[in-house]
């Protein structure tokens, strides 16, 4: 991955889905191994004399995942089938293999054992090959570099969004909001490498409360805690999922969550693929609209084989595989492009290169691309990415629950996932591909897509006009009152944003801060800007009341903060 206790599930539980197999004592891999023990991907030759039938999905897969299916005229197929369980059986009886997860998609599991267990496997007559996932031995960890994270500190006004007002303005999602689409009802997948805070942060707090955070996994583990390792995760689902009006407000900050670690970042191997299709599978069972993916896969620690640019064609790498399945399902896929575009590699990383799928890049806000996003095309010659939303300066918050700002299309893809998510709540007749249609037809280069920037930088409300010829939502109307604002107000922290007003747009700005006592403490100019927020800087601010004016050719206004 380049960055670019009880399953708490409602009204599904753990052991309901044969795919993934409740975690017991056995089925973990010994505390001191004799021999090196690794993962290894074992396919099955058929899924023949199974109890399962495509005629009883009830069995199998939740009324949810149903429901979606039914919706968008996709048949159950063989291919859902659960793996047979003699087959599953007869691999657990063999002495030291340990059974990790079965894939109903690819008809496979995933054993633990050394390479005398493994020939034994291999000797199987229901076996039809092997592939090792990790080849590290026992106890090697390998760090890969953090996240770029730089530290900073519902309807009522635009300043109730925090800092994440921007990324959500300028993909139609503030207006979304506005027009009562939220993520209401829609059920989200987020696909990372931790969690923590989320169980403590206010800004999740109505996320908990609401009974809207569906389930947790592990799946590098094979525990239900996802509050521990990595806070790429937080950052990742806050862009979506943070509603804490007057602080920071996501783009599906109503959406229901699945949380999922399927990325273990102190080694790269093809195993934490193998999790993503697991995780993928369970997304599917559960019911699962959308899965948000920040993750991207090209390269490997030794000896595992890195990927060529000639493998993202689309049906090579196993996320790239994964994906494309759970395209087809009927799950709208949204991935990061990947973090390579300043490198010698350049290309977008598994599974960005499925099809069916929407690939997110990364542009700061004057909408320039980030010199780090990664681009296309495929190796089939597919555009790549598909859109893009803001990757540089992105607003998230930390696992301490505070307001930062990061750098990667790991937080353009979420903030994307959020809006999408929402679109498809105010279309819910449209299956996942006419989802990306519409949005992709939104696009600032909905006629000359290209791939640094595939079809540009969707919109809400242009993308639901175009859904909906006969009853177009209005931007006038779906746009909030706008008024001057400065925000966060109060403040608490160094970063001060003006909102600006039209009539404040395309001219130069004379900007004076003044304290309760009338004393001027700061003044600014700024050139003419189409932006629909400015950054303020006043410098170090005393606790208190300031007044700030604005003056334009063509108004002057002033407005109240508060600094705490």
């Amino acid at each position: 991955m380049r960055f670019s206790t009880l399953l708490l599930v409602t009204g599904l539980s753990l052991a309901a889905l044969p795919s993934l197999g409740a975690p017991t004592s056995a089925d973990l891999p010994p505390a001191r191994p004799t021999a090196t023990v690794r993962k290894h991907l074992i396919y099955f030759r058929d899924k023949a004399n199974s109890p399962f039938s495509t005629t009883q999905p009830q069995a199998f897969l939740s009324a949810r995942s149903i429901q979606r299916r039914t919706r968008q005229n996709i048949s159950v197929q063989p291919r859902d089938l659960p793996v047979n369980p003699a087959y599953v059986a007869q691999l657990k009886a063999l002495p030291q293999a340990q059974l990790w997860y079965t894939s109903r998609w690819f008809n496979a599991a995933v054993v633990a054992c050394d390479s005398t267990t493994l020939a034994s496997i291999q000797a199987l007559p229901f076996v039809r090959g092997a592939v090792t996932l990790n080849r590290n031995q026992a106890g090697f960890r390998k760090r890969d570099p953090q996240p770029v994270v730089l530290p900073q500190e519902q309807r009522a006004s635009p300043a109730d969004y925090g800092t994440a007002y921007d990324q959500a303005n300028m993909i139609g999602a503030v207006a979304m909001h506005n027009a009562s689409f939220r993520g209401e009802g829609m059920q989200i997948a987020v696909f990372d490498a931790g969690f923590p805070g989320v169980d403590k942060i206010p800004a999740f707090e109505s996320m908990r409360q609401e009974n809207r955070l569906a389930s947790t996994f592990n799946f590098v583990d094979k525990v239900s805690d996802v509050y521990r390792r990595n806070d790429h995760g937080t950052n990742c689902l806050s862009t979506m999922g943070a509603n804490q009006a007057g602080f920071f407000i996501g783009t599906a900050p109503k959406a229901t969550y699945h949380l999922c670690i399927t990325e273990d970042i102190y080694s790269e191997h093809p195993v934490e693929e193998m999790n993503w299709l697991i995780a993928a599978e369970y997304a599917d069972s559960a019911g699962v609209d959308v899965i948000s993916s920040s993750l991207g896969y090209n390269t490997f620690d030794q000896p595992s084989i890195d990927y060529t640019y000639a493998d993202l064609n689309g049906r090579t790498a196993i996320s790239t595989r994964a994906a494309a399945t759970a395209a087809r399902v009927g799950m709208l896929v949204v991935n990061s492009a990947g973090n390579e575009g300043g490198s010698s590699w350049r290309y977008i990383t598994a599974p960005a290169d499925a099809d069916s799928i929407l690939t997110v890049g990364a542009v700061d806000a004057s909408l320039r691309l980030a010199g780090f996003s990664s681009v296309g095309p495929t190796a089939d010659g597919r555009i790549k990415p598909n859109v893009v939303a803001q990757g540089v300066q992105s607003a998230i918050l930390t696992a301490s629950g505070a307001a930062s700002r990061g750098n990667g299309t790991s937080f353009s893809c979420p903030i994307m996932a959020g809006m999408a998510a929402g679109f498809w709540q105010a279309n819910r007749s449209l299956t996942a591909q006419q989802v990306i249609s519409f949005l992709q037809g939104s696009g600032s280069l909905a006629a000359t897509p290209d791939n640094q920037f595939g079809y540009g930088l969707p919109n809400f409300v242009k993308a639901y006009n175009l859904a909906n010829p006969g009853s177009p939502l209005s931007a006038a109307k779906a746009a909030e009152e706008q008024e001057l604002a400065v925000f966060p107000n109060p403040s608490r922290g160094t970063e001060l944003f003006v909102q600006l007003t039209p009539e404040f747009q395309n001219s130069p700005l004379s900007i004076r801060v003044v304290d309760a006592r009338g004393a001027v403490v700061a003044v600014q100019q700024l050139p003419a800007t189409t932006a629909a927020q400015v950054q303020l800087q006043p410098g170090p601010l005393a606790k208190g009341v300031y007044t700030c004016t604005i003056s334009s050719n063509k108004a002057q206004r002033s407005v109240r903060f508060v600094k705490m």
